[in-house]
């Protein structure tokens, strides 16, 4: 079973139409909200084009080099559902998803993320031989099953395993304090593996709503936790 079948398949069976990721960018002035079976939706697509498109296949490197944002969360659950092993070395991987502004052409494959907060693709061409992630996945398949069984022990996030790392998030949510029902703050970056796994697996994990915020205006941070009205806050 895949992390992303650990995870959110639970949350799918019993809340899916509840919001899982409510993403702020203060530089951009945006707010968005995904339930988790808008989140699931974004998964199965990515996952689809990574093996549609890219052949891959259990224990495959996929790198993100990517901040906290709404669409990493898609691609990474993405790559998980597939069975891929993240890692954050272009040079190491089949595929790399990165920013507009980051070279992965050390990758076999580039894949490169708008992070558009409409979800909009690129507004100019990416470079020779790299892909547009989001106009490309937008045409694939909205349901994802593995088409090979992904074995616990295949790794999963820096050779940390699939049944190793869905341990460790629902350990790291007890360890922050983090219930179902919570709505956890954060202006965390998704650093791999830490930042990921407190911020992103383990509210996951816990069934809580996490509300993110990127490039955080200290003025406004107050304003997001009264707003949201936030129970838990990574900082």
């Amino acid at each position: 079973m895949s992390l992303t079948e650990h995870l959110l398949r639970p949350l799918l069976s019993s809340s899916a139409a509840r919001p899982v990721i409510t993403h702020y960018d203060d530089a951009e002035g945006s707010r968005i909200e995904l339930s988790v079976a808008t989140l699931a939706n974004w998964a199965a697509k990515t996952a689809n084009w990574l093996v549609e498109e890219f052949d891959i296949e259990p224990g495959d490197e996929v790198a993100v080099d990517l901040p906290a944002h709404w669409q990493t969360m898609g691609v990474l659950f993405g790559a998980w559902w597939c069975g891929a092993h993240v890692v954050q070395d272009p040079a190491e991987a089949a595929v790399a998803f990165v920013g507009p502004d980051v070279d992965g052409s050390a990758a076999e494959s580039t894949a490169v993320v708008a992070l558009d907060p409409l979800g909009r693709g690129l507004t100019t061409a990416p470079a020779e031989g790299a892909f547009d992630y989001l106009s490309e996945a937008r045409t694939c398949g909205d349901d994802f099953s593995p088409l090979l069984p992904i074995d616990g022990d295949t790794p999963a996030l820096l050779g940390t395993t699939v049944d190793e790392l869905a341990a460790r998030a629902r350990e790291r949510a007890t360890a922050l304090g983090i219930g179902e029902g919570d709505r956890v703050l954060s202006t965390r970056a998704w650093t791999l593996p830490d930042g990921a796994l407190d911020a992103v697996l383990a509210p996951v994990a816990a069934g809580a709503h996490l509300v993110q915020v990127t490039n955080a205006d200290p003025d406004k941070v107050t304003e997001h936790r009264d707003a949201e009205r936030t129970t838990v806050d990574l900082g």
